[in-house]
Order: C-alpha cells, then structure tokens, then sequence
C-alpha cells in the first residue's frame, strides 16, 4: 500500500508538469514579440523535462509493483496512455490559456507554488525525489522571476493590460485552492517525510503573491479557504484536460509503440 501513495505521489507532481508545460507549448509561434515567444516555449520544456524525472521515476516505482514482465510501464506510456480520469494534475494546469495576461498570470501562481514545494522536497528521505527536485529548482526559480516581472508590468501597465490581468484572475481563481487541497497519497507521503503536505505551503504562498500583486497595484482576489470542487488530483477533471490529450496523445495512440 506505500508504494502505491508513493507512485500515486509521483504521478501527481509528473502530470502537473508535463500537463502545464504542453499548455505554454501552445503559445511557440504566438507570443506577442519573438524573446518573449522563445522564453515561454524554454519554460514550456523545463517543465516537459522535469515531467520525465517524475514520468522515469514514476514507471520504476510502479514497474516494481507488477507481476506482468510483458506490460512494463515507461515514461512514454504514463504520458500518453492513460486518459484523463488517471491524470493527477491539479485543474489549475489543464485551463485554457485565454490571452498573454491571463497565461503570465496562471504561470506566476502555479511557478510559485512549485518553487515552495520543491524547497521543501529536495529533504525528502527518498533520495530520487530529493534529487528531482534539487535539479528543478534552478529552472523553478527563474520561471517564477520572469513571470512575476511581467505580472507586474501588466498589472501597472496601461488601463487595458490591467483589466486583462483582472479578468485573467477572475477566470482562474476559483481553481487555485486546489493547490493545497491534501489528498490521501500527499498525506500519507508527508507523514513518512517522502513528500510535503500542499497545505503548509499556503501562507508562505499568500505572502508571496500579495507581495507580487500589489506591486502590480491588482487586487489579493483569491478566497483561499473556499471549498475545493473540483479535484483534478484525484481524477476529477474538466473537459479541457480530454481536449488536451486528445492532441498530445494522438501521435502515439494512432502508431502504438511509435520512436524517434
């Protein structure tokens, strides 16, 4: 029963990163200027790139587990063939991009919490947790510099790029309480020092982001003691996250066990 909250644990924080960076994906070749267009699609494959430590970690977790040597798990299978009841990511990471605003502002959110629970990860006693998250704060650390920067110049920018921060906020702010939501396999994971419990990362995460967004001069609009809906955690999506997969999983389910 461990193993199975650890590989869940796993699967949990492989499908927020691989879930969100093929959402900022969508944006290469649509960016409002060429640096930024190239920032954000470098973002979009740290996050890939971190989704496959946790994706490889992931299949040797569960591959231990099995008792079928002919149906071996791979970071390729976890990725593109499960649907999406048995993705873990959080809702917040399968919701539209909308505009640029909305998008900067999703990314600084979900950054910052990531930043905070990889801070806390890098002392996990297990030790391949530990080393995923050491590598993935560096990337982490800048996603969330860019991303507060152009928070802020949008949010104390012109009349027009303040309201579509505002209404970018309105749009996705009654999914961000699911962030630290605990589910069983996070609790059971934290109460063995394996993984972090999210709700203890919540009033670090309000200061942070007030700080951001009152430089911004955009109002703290986020109830974070709300109850929580929906929980993509637990594999409870909105029909989004399908729309997503059926584009990012076509290639393979169309050619079954298909290479580069």
């Amino acid at each position: 029963m461990e193993e199975v909250f650890l590989q869940d644990y796993i699967l949990h924080l492989a499908d927020n990163s691989l879930i969100m960076g093929h959402r900022l994906s969508e944006w290469t070749g649509h960016g409002p200027m060429l640096e930024q267009d190239i920032a954000l699609s470098n973002i979009a494959l740290d996050l890939i790139g971190q989704s496959r430590n946790f994706y490889q970690y992931a299949a040797k977790v569960k591959n231990a587990l099995s008792q079928d040597d002919l149906t071996k798990e791979t970071e390729d299978t976890l990725a593109y063939l499960r649907n999406d009841a048995a993705f873990k990511n959080d809702v917040l990471a399968e919701l539209p991009n909308g505009d640029w605003g909305q998008t900067i502002l999703k990314l600084y959110l979900f950054s910052t919490f990531q930043l905070l629970l990889y801070q806390q990860l890098k002392n996990s006693t297990d030790a391949s947790l530990a080393a995923i998250a050491e590598k993935s704060l560096k990337e982490t650390s800048y996603h969330v510099r860019w991303s507060a920067e152009w928070v802020i110049r949008l949010g104390d920018g012109t009349d027009e790029s303040r309201q579509r921060m505002m209404n970018g906020l309105t749009s996705i702010k009654l999914f961000i309480n699911e962030l630290f939501y605990t589910t069983s396999y996070e609790a059971h994971c934290a109460k063995h020092n394996i993984g972090i419990d999210p709700s203890t990362l919540k009033e670090e995460w309000i200061s942070r982001v007030r700080t951001v967004l009152e430089e911004a001069t955009l109002p703290f609009e986020i109830d974070t003691d709300s109850p929580v809906e929906t929980i993509g955690k637990n594999g409870d999506h909105t029909k989004h996250l399908q729309h997503l997969l059926d584009d990012m999983q076509m290639l393979q389910r169309s050619f079954p066990g298909c290479e580069w």
